[in-house]
């Protein structure tokens, strides 16, 4: 059976303990993936931290060479890495290069590291004083992705991180490791120096080792809420400068005036798409008016019908299978506990079998309606391919819905209305609006942040957020003295008056 190991310098080694790689089309184990434990972290951290100087050193152009070399290997192996990410996640290949494409969009704005790791100047602050500002890397950084996203994510975060000039060790999901691996592989690749990028499994053991490990100085997060916050609080603890993403339940609003048949089509992506398994997904839909909700429902359920589920090779599938057994297991809990509490299950998504691959872990499109806020279904996130209708009166209560939900990621808002638009983006308490855009995740150049419980932590991921987040400002402030005394007093704290 192939053995996904570490990506460390001097090898793998360490920790006997393994873990199963499935592939969620057959439901078969394909492949045992190391856990590592404190020790091996040891050997990456010891190795990160005798590279990271020269890295640091590096001049900011040479360092974006790498990236632009870099950006051009995973482009060439674009095809292999989209069925490797298949393989293990599961996601159609289409979604796998997207996943993959949205990444390497971080790494774009890496290629630029020169003009933003510029500072501050200003000449004559006080007489004869100039000031001026530098960004320098933290030193050693950490990121823990999750399974959802095994290209995009470690790009968004090791590709600021190193471009700033940090050493950085990923630590991905065990359910699906081999793709961030390559990934550090190419950045060897590309010329960057060994120790710079390192990839480390594990599972909880692992991620407690990054917490609490004296050298490691920032460490990135992706993952559920509760994990995020538990992150957060023992990284702080530790005097690590943290982000943690956390879970979401991002509500699509769709006004009276809205094109429907541009909804449906947004939503059926939206909600559907990677079998739900998106933080940025849109699982939840507010229809405002009864008529509106009616024509919505009425819109939506032959389109769900129409959904293509298939395995990920296959080109005419819309998506494919959950990630695991025990994740196919919770989404279904959740339709039971959705109907259990009350709301109308109209497309029953459980069951579905396909033919030839009846081991997969697969599940058909869901469909509720008349959900309400005191069902726990809608309070927390299902994170599988259902899709949940709660029905608001007027514009009040629609944006009411997801400005007191515990989440606040992202919200979308369907509408012709300017006005209406441009009130909702100004008051809904949501980090990540979208306007006419079911899925509003930034550009790479600007930076990707939720509000609530969707994330812990004062600085978002990439752009000159992520460009924050990995360096520290040391300011200075200098003096050329001509040689004549200037007859302070050297005991009173200077102005610059």
């Amino acid at each position: 059976m192939r053995q996904i190991d570490h990506h460390i310098v001097g090898g793998a080694g360490g920790s006997a303990r393994q873990g199963d790689v499935f592939d969620p089309n057959n439901g078969s184990v394909q492949a045992q993936v190391a856990l590592g434990d404190a020790a091996l972290l040891d050997r990456a951290v010891a190795a990160a931290k005798a590279a990271q100087p020269a890295w640091a050193a590096t001049n900011p152009q040479r360092r974006a060479r790498v990236m632009f070399e870099f950006k051009r290997l995973v482009e060439a192996n674009m095809d292999a890495l989209a069925h490797m990410l298949s393989s293990e996640h599961g996601k159609v290949i289409a979604d796998s290069k997207g996943d993959i494409q949205r990444g390497l969009e971080v790494i774009e704005f890496c290629c630029g590291i020169p003009h933003v790791l510029k500072g501050e100047y200003t000449q004559g602050a006080g007489p004869g004083i100039d000031v001026y500002s530098m960004r320098q890397p933290i030193g050693i950084g950490a990121g823990i992705t999750p399974f959802n996203f095994p290209a995009m994510i470690p790009l968004w975060m090791s590709g600021v991180a190193i471009a700033t000039g940090n050493a950085f060790i990923i630590k991905p999901s065990e359910r699906d490791p081999s793709v961030p691996v390559r990934l550090a592989e190419l950045f060897i690749e590309a010329g960057l120096p060994e120790g710079i990028c390192q990839v480390v499994h594990g599972d909880k053991e692992m991620v407690d080792a990054i917490l609490d490990h004296p050298d490691i100085g920032a460490v990135s997060f992706v993952g559920s809420s509760d994990i995020a916050h538990y992150v957060y609080n023992r990284g702080v603890a530790n005097g690590k400068r943290v982000q943690a993403m956390g879970g979401a339940k991002n509500h699509g609003i769709v006004m009276p005036d809205a094109d429907l048949d541009q909804v449906v089509n947004d939503l059926t992506g939206a909600a559907f798409g990677s079998a739900g398994e998106r933080c940025m997904a849109l699982p939840v839909v507010v229809p405002v008016g009864e008529d509106t909700a009616n024509r919505l429902r009425e819109k939506l359920i032959p389109a769900i019908a129409a959904l293509r589920v298939g395995v990920s090779t296959d080109a005419e599938a819309h998506y494919g299978p959950v990630v695991t057994q025990a994740h196919k297991e919770k989404v279904e809990g959740w339709i039971q506990k959705c109907a259990d509490e009350g709301a109308e299950l109209v497309v029953d998504g459980r069951g579905f079998s396909l033919q030839g691959h009846e081991k997969g872990f697969f599940i058909g499109p869901t469909l509720f309606d008349h959900v309400t806020t005191d069902m726990e279904s809608y309070k927390e996130e299902i994170f599988g391919p259902v899709l949940q209708i709660v029905r608001a009166a007027n514009f009040e209560e629609a944006l009411e819905l997801p400005s007191k939900h515990q989440y606040g990621n992202g919200v979308a808002i369907f509408t012709r209305n300017g006005h209406a638009a441009r009130e909702f983006a100004a008051r809904v308490n949501v980090g990540m609006v979208g306007i006419n855009v079911p899925i509003p995740v930034p550009v790479a150049y600007h930076s990707f942040g939720g509000w609530k419980r969707s994330a812990f932590g004062d600085t978002n991921q990439h752009g000159m957020e992520g460009v924050k987040f990995w360096t520290k400002v040391k300011t200075i402030t200098q003096r050329w003295p001509d040689g004549s005394p200037d007859g302070g007093n050297a005991f009173v704290i200077p102005t610059m008056g």
